[in-house]
């Protein structure tokens, strides 16, 4: 079985200090709290930027200054920047990042119902305008299906060009208006994926951890950190998204799987 990849999503675009004094906002704090996720086994930041505020932000300038941060505090480490950005941000907005060419970048395959009024819009043809720009870059996108519908919009436009092989996904599982957390959802969406594709599961709360275990035992990758749950058990926050990895690092060393460094994550993921 080939090593876990473990991603760290350390900010996201909504959680705050509120929810965990740890969160980051700033250049300096992303920096640190990357290096504990680093230090502790991830091998890649799955990145949202902020201002100093805590306001979401896809400023190209913002992307590049914490890059190069979190680029010194971990050395070799892959860098995904989201390209999901915050709700209501247009298309190019969100698309900032991209410029600098980041190794990866997430694609979002389709429109989420976030809660209220809120909805999170990526039409079709929003989903072929950021995956021909991934081609153009040479950016590996991983494509975050949030239900079973997103993957098969990402199976259809890959047939059609629009996104390269092979592919990554991302299964998001648990987010108000998208798919649940449970076991049987997560094998509905493992065996929707084609052969020679790879995928990462991001458990959202208490779904962390079970999912976490699930993609452990069936050769999957593990997504944890702020940006989907602030908690390390019941009611105990984390301290740090080091946490949370090293929580998920003990998890796979008990059951007999090893963690990849960065540059075997370029290997599984052919980057």
């Amino acid at each position: 079985m080939e090593k876990l990849i473990i991603t760290a999503a350390i900010c996201g675009a909504e959680v705050l200090k509120e929810h965990n004094p740890a969160v980051p906002y700033t250049v300096e704090e992303c920096a640190r709290e990357a290096r504990s996720a680093y230090e502790a086994g991830a091998s890649i930041i799955h990145l949202h930027v902020r201002r100093d505020d805590g306001s979401p932000t896809q400023d190209k300038e913002r992307f590049r200054e914490v890059m190069a941060a979190i680029r010194e505090a971990c050395p070799g480490v892959i860098i995904q920047p989201s390209t999901g950005g915050a709700v209501g941000m247009t298309n190019d907005e969100r698309l900032q990042p991209t410029e600098l060419r980041p190794e990866m970048a997430t694609l979002d395959c389709g429109t989420m119902n976030f809660g209220g009024d809120e909805v999170f819009e990526n039409t079709e043809n929003t989903i072929k305008y950021f995956g021909r720009r991934m081609i153009e870059l040479g950016i590996k996108p991983e494509l975050e299906c949030f239900d079973k519908g997103m993957i098969d919009m990402a199976l259809r436009l890959h047939a059609r060009g629009f996104i390269a092989a092979p592919m990554h996904f991302d299964f998001v599982m648990g987010v108000n208006g998208g798919i649940d957390g449970s076991l049987r959802d997560f094998l509905f969406l493992r065996e929707s994926i084609p052969s020679g594709a790879t995928y990462t599961v991001a458990g959202i709360g208490r779904r962390e951890f079970p999912l976490a275990v699930a993609a452990i035992i069936d050769g999957g990758h593990v997504r944890v950190g702020f940006e989907d749950n602030v908690y390390l058990s019941k009611g105990v926050l984390a301290r740090s998204n080091g946490e949370l990895v090293a929580k998920v690092a003990r998890l796979a060393a008990e059951l007999g799987r090893e963690v990849a460094r960065p540059d075997e994550a370029r290997k599984i993921l052919s980057i």
